[in-house]
């Protein structure tokens, strides 16, 4: 799975990415056809102020998910919960379960 990674108006430190690129790289496991996962990184005014927009590209819907918290990693933690979640429904369905 190819996993892009681009954050708005800063530089994501190496140990952010490497973080990323370990978390979203375990969706693989719940579900093989995912083509490539993209992430943006931007800070925003208010308090909870870090965003995480996913979209996972794969045959049939694509999958988005965006959450919002204090930290980056929190916020990436946030959307690949969600993320396993849905594609475990979506296997399970395509399985017959």
């Amino acid at each position: 799975m190819d996993i892009r990674v681009q954050s708005v108006k800063f530089d994501a430190d190496v140990k952010l990415l490497e973080f990323i690129q370990k978390k979203v790289g375990k969706l693989e496991k719940f579900y093989d056809s995912i083509i490539k996962a993209e992430v943006a990184l931007s800070l925003l005014p208010d308090q909870a102020n870090k965003e995480v927009k996913m979209r996972i590209v794969m045959p049939g819907n694509d999958l988005f998910v965006q959450r919002n918290a204090l930290s980056f990693e929190d916020a990436v933690v946030d959307c690949v919960d969600v993320l396993k979640e849905q594609l475990v429904k979506i296997k399970e369905k395509r399985s017959g379960r």
